[in-house]
């Protein structure tokens, strides 16, 4: 189920990436992202075209799932030495209006209540589980709002373009990873943003 969601998206990531003005920084944000869907936190440290491949260098933090003690390990035995990363800049990245970022906080929010429907985590207990997703403040802050009432997906989606689907759809598959599982209503949910992100079709 989880290739099925995380395929097209990486297709539609691919020609948002091949029209961007920016590619140099889109790429290096795409490709953490990517593998931040298996829960790898990654910076990218090199990235050239060669012939018809990219070259790219990373460094990989500890995966969610991994022992630290195991991790450790690791460390010592590559003896890796710590690369610099240098950063996409701001002015790259995609900006949202403040009603947007209500929208995307009410549909994080669903998403977080029809994962957990008899389990409601603790505000910060759930803060903490979604710092790895680096959501700007505002965003956190309506999320925090959006989760104090029910949602409902339907009157959501009908408010989301293609541009803002495309930025909600990364957030919303890594929340609805957080268990490691996807059910029906979350199911649902990627699936009606995939669609959004192409309504023509």
């Amino acid at each position: 189920m989880l290739s099925q969601i995380v395929r097209p998206l990486v297709q539609t990531q691919i020609r948002l990436l091949a029209n961007s003005q920016a590619t140099y920084p889109v790429l290096i944000e795409t490709i953490c992202r990517w593998l931040g869907y298996l829960g790898v936190q990654a910076k990218v440290t090199h990235l050239a075209p060669t012939s018809d491949q990219i070259q790219i260098s990373l460094s990989v933090g500890k995966p969610d799932s991994c022992d630290q003690a195991d991790w450790q390990k690791i460390l010592t035995q590559l003896a890796q030495n710590t690369c610099t990363q240098s950063q996409p800049s701001d002015e790259f990245k995609k900006k949202i209006s403040l009603e947007e970022q209500i929208l995307v906080s009410r549909l994080l929010a669903y998403l977080i209540q029809v994962g957990n429907p008899e389990n409601i985590l603790e505000w910060e207990t759930l803060k903490e589980q979604l710092t790895p997703l680096n959501l700007d403040e505002t965003l956190t802050q309506g999320l925090k709002s959006a989760l104090k009432v029910p949602q409902s997906s339907e009157s959501l989606m009908k408010k989301l373009n293609p541009d803002l689907a495309a930025i909600a759809l990364p957030m919303a598959v890594k929340i609805a990873m957080l268990d490691q599982q996807i059910n029906s209503e979350e199911n649902t949910t990627l699936q009606a943003l995939l669609k959004a992100l192409n309504p023509a079709v």
